[in-house]
């Protein structure tokens, strides 16, 4: 399956930050996450195994009560059911995978 990002909907979270859902199917998915400067990726946890993949920007990453701050081409690995969540310290985007898929993003 080819997925083209300019065929792909931006849908705006508000404060700051917009998701793209891009390729998805069978168990996995892809999805780049922008952030603005300072804003934050309020701290969450879900059931599904999460790789984040930095593209660009700088980032203040909770994961499980640790922080760290990350930049491009860092990679983080997030449990299933783990608390994580990040502010941005330097505008940029992120690509996240998730196993299985966020049915909840295709809503």
């Amino acid at each position: 399956m080819f997925i083209y990002r300019n065929a792909t909907q931006v849908e705006d979270l508000g404060n700051g930050v917009t998701r793209r859902v891009l390729a998805h199917g069978g168990r996995m998915m892809a999805v780049e996450v922008s952030f603005e400067k300072e804003a934050i990726g309020p701290l969450h946890h879900h059931p599904h195994e999460q790789l984040t993949y930095v593209l660009s920007g700088r980032f203040a990453f909770t994961i499980n009560g640790v922080t760290k701050e990350v930049g491009a081409g860092d990679t983080l690995y997030k449990a299933p059911n783990v608390v994580h969540g990040c502010v941005c310290l330097e505008a940029g985007t992120l690509l996240d995978t998730f196993t299985p898929q966020r049915e909840d993003f295709l809503g």
